[in-house]
């Protein structure tokens, strides 16, 4: 086939650095933020903390000193060239590590802040504590080396998910070594009898025979829970408590003695926030206050931050500027690249601040009514595209805006995604939010009968008496989204 050249035309859509920049800072949360711009005065110099009392003349002609024109071969005013930014090529950037005589002390911390001091102590790693124990065994090297890999073999919960087949082939490959299943298997013997109790365990159900197996004290308790573990653990995870009632020949009492033993034990050994669940700091983004009856919004503060252009670099520019020699002019396009970045960050942080302002108040608007009242059944029906032909921005800002955000209301702190819910019809004709059905959902759900559970077609039942036109699978998509477990596992004794 012959080679041959055509042209063609065709549009496309290519996006500017600075929209990529808008983009990425607009969907991180307060926090995030604080990070980001810390991160990029950390790489650009040229960018300080503090507020721009005037605004500054960055690019100055810099004429003789005497005052007088300079003239060119044809006796015309020669122009001296201003130095833009925007002409700078990527080749003629320099590397910052030519320019390492340059020194400068960024301070990350606003007049505002409150500086505080912290003694961070960090303790001994969940890894080094199991090897301590390791080596406190009288091992051989290699047992000692089987025992080590076995410990890096631990998820972040403590269990081995690896096939023991596989890790003996490991060994061969990784260190020479040559064992056997059986030799592997009594290392891990080993481990699972190490602190924390059920760590080594390859299952959920090995995990919890090992903390009950180690239970100093066998009550009537401990030994049911241990048969129960051992030999009926499909059941108790599926709560069929009545067949472990008929094959232990138990009554509801032991069954409740049971359940409350396997309560107290620790499912992830290896996670150190199993007490403490999680619990992460929430800023919120936007701030909501009722005065007189209406609902005003303001920004976090943090959001904003005060930055500006360093003006020791633009004094730097406006020398290098002068000078004709290659290092002079690989100097100052660097400084021009630096310069133009925080030129860029800070627009974007403005832009930033105005978008979420702009969706915010439109938000309060269309949920004013809840936001006077605090009546969760005030909330109108409301989605991203909603928003987006409000405000006349693209349906992807929006669902930025909406990311990861939080509004502090006089009613708590929510999401700010939650305040977004799909319209149903009630049999009346009335367009009412998902959100309102889903509160009504949990309230029957809090208030049933433990001992026998509504199922998904009886709360579909129920929620149809209240004048809500619904499907069972709607309730059960609306059950999931509310991390509702079906009514079978809803079982209690």
């Amino acid at each position: 086939m012959a080679i041959k050249q055509s042209q063609q035309l065709r549009l496309s859509q290519k996006l500017l650095p600075q929209q990529i920049l808008l983009m990425k800072l607009l969907q991180l949360p307060t926090m995030a933020l604080e990070e980001r711009i810390k991160e990029e005065m950390e790489a650009n110099p040229a960018l300080e903390e503090g507020e721009n009392d005037q605004e500054e003349e960055l690019y100055e002609n810099d004429g003789p000193e005497t005052g007088e024109e300079e003239l060119d071969e044809n006796g015309d005013t020669r122009e001296e060239e201003k130095p833009v930014v925007n002409d700078v090529e990527m080749e003629d950037y320099m590397d910052a590590e030519e320019l390492d005589s340059y020194k400068y002390e960024i301070s990350n911390k606003g007049a505002d802040d409150e500086t505080r001091e912290y003694v961070v102590v960090e303790g001994i790693g969940f890894n080094e504590l199991l090897e301590q124990q390791l080596g406190m065994r009288d091992l051989n090297d290699q047992e000692y080396t089987i025992g080590v890999y076995l410990i890096g073999c631990l998820d972040e919960d403590g269990y081995i998910r690896r096939e023991l087949e596989l890790i003996v082939d490991d060994l061969a490959f990784n260190y020479n070594i040559t064992t056997t299943y059986e030799e592997i298997e009594k290392m891990l013997l080993l481990i699972q009898s190490f602190d924390p109790a059920g760590v080594g365990a390859r299952s959920l159900q090995e995990c919890l025979l090992i903390q009950l197996e180690r239970k100093k004290e066998k009550t009537r308790e401990v030994v049911l829970a241990i048969e129960v573990i051992k030999h009926q653990m499909d059941e108790f995870s599926k709560k069929h408590y009545d067949k472990i009632l008929r094959r232990l020949a138990i009554d509801n009492d032991d069954l409740k003695d049971i359940i409350e033993v396997i309560k107290h034990l620790n499912p992830r050994p290896g996670s150190n926030d199993t007490k403490s669940g999680g619990v992460s700091e929430v800023v919120p983004d936007f701030l909501v206050n009722v005065n007189d009856g209406k609902p005003e919004l303001t920004l976090n503060g943090r959001n904003m931050p005060d930055l500006k252009i360093s003006k020791a670099y633009v004094e730097m520019l406006k020398e290098y500027s002068k000078s004709k020699n290659k290092t002079g002019k690989e100097a100052s396009g660097f400084i021009k690249n630096k310069i133009e970045n925080a030129e860029w960050f800070i627009e974007a942080l403005n832009q930033r601040y105005t978008t979420l302002l702009l969706c915010m108040q439109c938000i309060l608007e269309y949920q004013e009514e809840y936001f006077i009242t605090g009546d969760e059944s005030k909330i109108r029906p409301m989605i991203l595209k909603d928003i987006a032909n409000r405000v006349g921005l693209d349906l992807s800002t929006v669902s930025r805006v909406a990311n990861s955000k939080y509004v502090q209301t006089p009613y708590g702190t929510f999401l700010l995604k939650t305040f977004f819910s799909e319209s149903m019809s009630s049999y009346s004709g009335e367009e009412v939010s998902s959100r309102e059905i889903k509160r009504i959902l949990m309230d029957y759900v809090v208030a049933e009968d433990k001992s026998h559970p509504l199922t998904d077609d009886e709360l579909c039942t129920k929620l149809k008496e209240k004048g809500y036109n619904i499907a069972r699978r709607t309730v059960a998509k609306y059950r999931e989204q509310l991390d509702i477990p079906v009514g079978r596992l809803r079982r209690e004794v």
